[in-house]
C-alpha cells in the first residue's frame, strides 16, 4: 500500500511539473518572440497600402497619454513622409594654372587644358505624399530644375518622379510619381496653429530617412526674411537639419500643417530656429499648379513700404497698414484713385497689419476680382475699388530698402535739363537733386545718397533749391520725411533722431 500511495504521489507530481512547466516554458517562448522577432519578410512593392487613422503600433506599457499622442501622431504621418534623391548635370569652369602654358606640361595634359567638363551634381532632400495616386509636395529649391528626381520610400521602393510644377516665390513644388494607394497625409488648417502648440518636424536629415524632431510653434507670420518673395512662415524650435527641407511640420493629430523650408543659422548648424510654409499656403499653391501649371496671382500696380514708427509719426498716424510707396501708371491702383503716400489699412475687409500681409492679400487676390480698401490720407480715412489684374513674371522685383538713419546732412541742387536727362528723371516730376551727402551724416547713414531726386520733404512739394531750404529751415533738427525719386522708383525715407527704428524695404504688389 505505501508503495502505491508514494507512486501515486509521484505521479500526481510529475502532472503538476509538467502543468507548471509547460506554462512557464509558454512564457519564455513569448519573450523569445518579442526580442527575436518574426522572420523577416521582403517588402510589397506593387500594392502599397495607405497609412490608417490609428496607427498599428505597440505602445509599451507606462508611459503617458502625452507620450502615446506624440508616438501615434509621428507614426501616422511618417509613412507620407519621402526621401527625395536629385541629380542634375552642371559644368564647372577649371581653375587656371601657369604650369598649362608651359609646352612640357601641355604634352601630358593634353592640348586643351581648360576646357569646361561636365559633372553630376547630387542632393537629397524630403516631401510630403498628399495624394494616393501619387502627388508629392516639396520645395522648389529641392526639386526645382533637376534632371533627375528619384522618390524612395520607408519600405525601399523608389520611383522616378517628374515635376509638375514650381512656384519659386514660396519655394514649392508639385511632384508626380506612377503609383496608387499611396499613404497620404492629412492636411491640416495651419491657420489655427498658435503660438506654444507642439508640433513634429519629419524628414530625411542627413539622409538619415523617418527622422522625427519635436517642439513647439515659436512665432507665426514670419516674414522680410529673404527666403521667398511671399513669406508667412510659421517658425518652430522643433529641429530643422540639412536635408529636411520639404519635410512635414505636424501637429499631435498627425496632420501637416507646414512644410519645413530653412534654418536660421549663420554656422549652418541647427540653432533652434526653424522656418515652415503654412499649410494653407501650400495648399493654395498645390491646387493652382494642378489646374493651371502655374500660380495665378493678383496685381494692383503699387509699390509698398513698411510702416515704422518714424514714417507714422510723419504721416500723423497711429495705427496699423502699409504705406504706397508708388503707384505703377496705367496700373489698377492708379485708376482707383490711389496716390503715393497713402496707408493701406484694410484689404476686402482684413485689416492689414504690415507690408508682407499686404503682399499676401493681394496675390491671393485672383484677377478680374474686386479689391474693396481703406485708405488713410490727410488725417481721414476713405474707401477705394481697384480691380485685380494678374501678376506677370516680368514685373519688377521688390527692391532694396534703406539703411538705419541716424543723423542729418545734404547737399542739393536744381534738376537742370542736362541733370534730368542724365539720371533719365521723367519731365513730369519737378524736384531737386541730392549733390553731396556728408560722411557720417544722419542723411548718410539713412540711404540717401547723390543722384537722389527729392520730390517732397513733409509732405511740401520742392521744385527747386529755394523752395527746399526754406522747407527745411523750418524743420531744424525734428525728424525729416523725404519722398525721393532713384532708378525709375519711388520711395520714402524718414531721417529720424539718432536711435530710430530700422525702414522696412519697399516691394512691387
Amino acid at each position: 500500500m505505501a508503495n502505491k500511495k508514494t507512486t501515486g504521489m509521484l505521479v500526481a507530481a510529475l502532472i503538476l511539473a509538467a502543468v507548471v512547466g509547460g506554462f512557464f516554458l509558454g512564457k519564455k517562448s513569448q519573450n523569445f518572440r518579442f526580442f527575436q522577432g518574426k522572420k523577416a519578410e521582403k517588402p510589397v512593392i506593387t500594392e502599397p497600402t495607405p497609412a490608417p487613422t490609428t496607427p498599428n503600433i505597440n505602445i509599451p506599457p507606462g508611459l503617458s497619454d502625452f507620450e502615446k499622442r506624440i508616438m501615434l501622431s509621428a507614426n501616422k504621418a511618417m509613412a507620407s513622409v519621402v526621401n527625395i534623391s536629385t541629380e542634375k548635370k552642371v559644368t564647372v569652369q577649371p581653375s587656371y594654372n601657369p604650369f598649362f602654358q608651359d609646352p612640357f606640361f601641355r604634352r601630358f595634359f593634353g592640348g586643351q587644358p581648360y576646357q569646361p567638363r561636365s559633372q553630376v551634381q547630387k542632393s537629397m532632400g524630403s516631401g510630403v505624399v498628399v495624394s494616393s495616386d501619387g502627388y508629392i509636395l516639396t520645395n522648389n529649391h529641392v526639386a526645382g530644375g533637376m534632371d533627375v528626381i528619384r522618390i524612395g520610400f520607408s519600405d525601399k521602393r523608389t520611383f522616378e518622379a517628374k515635376v509638375v510644377g514650381t512656384d519659386p516665390r514660396t519655394d514649392l513644388a508639385l511632384l508626380k510619381i506612377d503609383a496608387k494607394d499611396l499613404p497620404a497625409i492629412t492636411i491640416g488648417n495651419s491657420d489655427k496653429l498658435e503660438v506654444g502648440q507642439f508640433v513634429l518636424a519629419i524628414g530625411n536629415p542627413f539622409g538619415l530617412t523617418s527622422s522625427v524632431t519635436m517642439g513647439i510653434v515659436s512665432a507665426k507670420g514670419r516674414a522680410n526674411l529673404r527666403i521667398a518673395d511671399y513669406e508667412d512662415f510659421i517658425q518652430t524650435d522643433a529641429p530643422i537639419n540639412p536635408g529636411n527641407s520639404g519635410g512635414a511640420l505636424v501637429n499631435l493629430e498627425g496632420e501637416m500643417v507646414g512644410i519645413n523650408t530653412a534654418i536660421f543659422s549663420p554656422s549652418g548648424g541647427n540653432l533652434g530656429i526653424g522656418f515652415s510654409i503654412p499649410s494653407n499656403m501650400a495648399k493654395d499653391v498645390m491646387d493652382h499648379l494642378l489646374k493651371y501649371g502655374k500660380v495665378v496671382r493678383g496685381y494692383l500696380g503699387i509699390s509698398i513700404q513698411e510702416l515704422d514708427p518714424n514714417i507714422k509719426k510723419s504721416f500723423k498716424y497711429s495705427g496699423e497698414g502699409a504705406l504706397v510707396a508708388e503707384v505703377i501708371p496705367d496700373s489698377p491702383a492708379e485708376k482707383a484713385g490711389i496716390i503715393a503716400g497713402d496707408i493701406i489699412v484694410d484689404y476686402r475687409g482684413k485689416k492689414v497689419s504690415s507690408m508682407a500681409e499686404l503682399k499676401k492679400l493681394i496675390g491671393e487676390t485672383m484677377p478680374g476680382e474686386k479689391a474693396e480698401m481703406t485708405v488713410f490720407r490727410d488725417g481721414k480715412t476713405s474707401k477705394a475699388s481697384a480691380e485685380v489684374i494678374e501678376l506677370k513674371e516680368e514685373a519688377p522685383a521688390p527692391r532694396p530698402g534703406v539703411e538705419k538713419p541716424t543723423r542729418f546732412g545734404i547737399q542739393v541742387q536744381d534738376l537742370n535739363p542736362q541733370i534730368r536727362q542724365q539720371l533719365g528723371v521723367p519731365n513730369s516730376l519737378e524736384g531737386v537733386v541730392v549733390a553731396a551727402v556728408e560722411p557720417d551724416s544722419r542723411a548718410d547713414a539713412s540711404g540717401i545718397k547723390p543722384g537722389d531726386v527729392v520730390l517732397r520733404v513733409n509732405q511740401t512739394l520742392v521744385k527747386n533749391s529755394g523752395e527746399f531750404s526754406q522747407v527745411m529751415q523750418g524743420i531744424g533738427t525734428d525728424q525729416v520725411l523725404l519722398w525721393i525719386w532713384r532708378e525709375a522708383r519711388t520711395i520714402f525715407v524718414v531721417i529720424p533722431p539718432v536711435g530710430s527704428s530700422e525702414s522696412q524695404p519697399p516691394g512691387e504688389e
